[in-house]
């Protein structure tokens, strides 16, 4: 029997893309470039599965243009906001995603992200390699302080609460909104919110953590920033479309939030350019899961969701609309 031939559409670590090739004929991106849509469609003829990546938009037209041949997307990612689920289901292509994989990883770049923005470190670096750092001051570069202060989760979910658990190590009083309340046990004393704008109120750091999905897209908005109290921090690991960013910029620069710490973003990495010129934003590339043995564990999960697909098995992962 022939075995399942795969396209990867982004280069993967060495280990991950060797097992690959064990069990399956791949076609690769050896260029690990940017592909545009159309071109993911044509590589992917005569292909049994795709394995992408949140790079890799496959709206309603991309998957009607997918070849018969296509069984199963197996993205490389937690979230699954770049793939039409339900037209990839109408189609009968299975779809699963990597969870678990990424959490700790990402939970560690929102607290570099929180220190991050709340002490300057983007400004006071810049003065040290421009020269422009002349003596030490005592008022000079005054950031916020953020142990014992009020954390505020939105999206409690893996990695939401893998953020709580380590915003607990600076002392910090833990608030949340989340579709549900969460039991007890996994909550661990955290404040639950039933709606986002009382956790708003509360948010000495806001850190979004939840979904991109159509209720949640745009929910940072110049009313709800109104709301966070003086000297907040807002910190985002989660999708930039979460986040209106014309409203976001203005309150920078009117100081609610009195910093932004942001690792994602709208059209990336066509991101607004307006983040730039502000020194209380401390900007990342996208790299929440980008550590070796983290990207090398999503892109296992994502074989071991397609082996168990060839199999004749339900993979693990699943997602459905």
């Amino acid at each position: 029997m022939a075995r399942p031939t795969i396209l990867i559409t982004r280069k993967w670590p060495e280990q991950a893309q060797a097992r690959a090739s064990d069990t399956y004929e791949l076609r690769l991106n050896e260029d690990d470039r940017l592909i545009t849509t159309a071109e993911l469609v044509e590589a992917a003829r005569g292909c049994d599965a795709l394995l992408p990546t949140v790079t890799d938009r496959l709206d309603a037209a991309a998957i009607d243009a997918l070849p018969a041949s296509v069984k199963i997307i197996a993205t490389a990612s937690v979230g699954y906001d770049h793939i039409d689920v339900a037209a990839a289901q109408a189609r009968g292509i299975a779809v699963t995603n990597t969870p678990d994989a990424l959490t700790e990883a990402t939970a560690e770049i929102a607290i570099l992200l929180m220190l991050g923005a709340a002490r300057g470190a983007s400004s006071a670096e810049r003065m040290l390699r421009e020269g422009e750092w002349k003596s030490w001051s005592p008022t000079g570069m005054l950031g916020i302080e953020v142990s014992g202060k009020r954390m505020a989760i939105l999206g409690m979910g893996r990695i939401g609460q893998s953020v709580a658990r380590k915003a607990r190590a600076f002392g910090m009083e833990i608030h949340y909104h989340n579709r549900h309340a969460l039991d007890e046990s996994e909550a661990e004393g955290a404040i639950y919110h039933e709606t986002p704008d009382t956790l708003f109120g509360v948010a000495d750091v806001l850190s979004i953590n939840c979904a991109s999905t159509p209720e949640t897209r745009g929910l940072v908005n110049a009313a709800r920033l109104a709301l966070l109290p003086d000297d907040a921090v807002l910190v985002n690991t989660a999708r930039g479309d979460i986040v209106d960013d014309d409203a976001l910029i203005a309150g920078l620069k009117a100081g609610r939030p009195a910093a932004a710490g942001l690792d994602v973003f709208n059209n990336e990495p066509a991101f607004h350019k307006g983040y730039l010129d502000l020194p209380n934003a401390f900007l990342l590339p996208h790299l929440g899961s980008a550590t070796l043995s983290t990207r090398t564990a999503m892109a296992e999960r994502a074989l071991d969701n397609l082996d168990a697909f060839f199999k004749g098995e339900r993979p693990g992962d699943l997602v459905t609309a």
